[in-house]
């Protein structure tokens, strides 16, 4: 979907919560080709914060609806507010004729993705989906593994998405009302589910487990899917806040050779202490966390060889996102995948509300 648009991209970003100013304001206006013209706030302190970072220049909108009254001086809406509002918002823009970036999830259901699709093919307009999690260190180190052929044929994929938070934060990403698509399965499970789609291909079967741990707690905060590929791979994908000894973040076991890796990708704690791309050394790690290679041993007691990681690379989505603007080149993530995620995120809540593996 080539356009007319030259650099710099006008770009609005619609909520500065921490989506938005933590993740994508940043990462704009790291980008070359791109520049972060206007923040979607009502809030004063959000908008003094915004101010202080990215300088007087930045102007502010109470409401999207001001966006659409003049989209002629816009190149790109980018959608970070809740995710009930990523619909209503999405198709608003699109209508406005504007180019959109929306958080994951896209939407509460598969069908209202491939709907937003059909809306952006109509409009002649790029639809992408920020999963940000296929630039981290430890997919990108396995994706190149896995295209070497370092680990032979690829039988079992174990991805945990784990933290220890027994106490409830609060907020509509703990609401169990089902209009605010809040819990872990459409939070990280957005994630997990993305990148063993990316990796291993379409879902044939889905398995799930969601459970509520926390008192208090509304929706799922310790959820299990097991998905199986129509490549013949079985991925194993954990997503919890009430681990209270976390476990690898991968473990691939392949007819040759597994690979072990432990520890998150340093791009989103780095992002929140104030760091930004370009910086020295940027999304690498220590090589005490590098993961293992081998077969037969435990990397616990120092089996297999520790592998590189490749350093992480956020940037590299909204580089590809001005790229397919201004040059027509790829969408990094085309909603169709994101509703292919979609389709495995409702066949996990229906696995885990009604004990039964779900055909895709």
């Amino acid at each position: 979907m080539t356009t007319s648009r030259t650099a710099p991209l006008r770009v609005a970003l619609v909520g500065y919560g921490l989506a938005g100013s933590v993740f994508h304001a940043p990462l704009v206006t790291a980008t070359a080709g791109l520049t972060l013209d206007t923040v979607v706030t009502s809030n004063p302190e959000r908008q003094a914060q915004a101010r202080g970072e990215f300088g007087d220049t930045l102007r502010f909108a109470d409401s999207p609806d001001a966006l659409w009254e003049r989209a002629g001086e816009l190149d790109l809406v980018v959608i970070a507010s809740p995710n009930k509002t990523h619909v209503p918002l999405t198709t608003a823009a699109l209508e406005a004729g504007l180019p959109v970036v929306v958080d994951k999830p896209i939407a509460g259901t598969a069908a209202e993705a491939r709907a937003l699709a059909a809306l952006a093919e109509q409009q002649g307009l790029l639809l992408s989906v920020f999963q940000n999690r296929r630039w981290d260190n430890d997919f990108r180190t396995l994706k190149s593994l896995i295209d070497a052929g370092e680990l032979g044929e690829v039988q079992r994929f174990e991805s945990r998405f784990e933290r220890w938070r027994p106490a409830l934060k609060g907020g509509w990403r703990e609401s169990g009302a089902p209009e605010e698509i809040g819990g872990l399965l459409y939070d990280l499970g957005s994630h997990v589910v993305d990148q063993a789609l990316a990796l291993f291909g379409p879902a044939a079967t889905v398995y799930a487990e969601t459970d509520v741990r926390r008192p208090g707690a509304e929706a799922d905060d310790d959820t299990f899917i097991a998905v199986s590929h129509r490549s013949g791979v079985r991925s194993h994908l954990h997503v919890s806040a009430t681990t209270a000894q976390l476990g690898p973040r991968f473990r691939v076991l392949g007819s040759s050779a597994g690979y072990v890796k432990y520890g998150l990708d340093p791009q989103e704690a780095a992002l929140r202490e104030g760091l930004r791309p370009g910086a020295s050394a940027w999304g690498e790690e220590p090589e005490a966390l590098w993961g293992r290679l081998g077969a037969g041993e435990s990397p616990l007691t120092g089996g297999g060889t520790p592998v590189r990681t490749l350093p992480g690379d956020y940037p590299a989505y909204y580089a590809a996102i001005a790229a397919a603007l201004l040059e027509g080149t790829a969408n990094p993530v085309p909603a169709l995948e994101a509703a292919a995620t979609l389709d495995v995120l409702e066949a996990a809540r229906r696995s885990a509300t009604e004990g039964v593996l779900v055909t895709l």
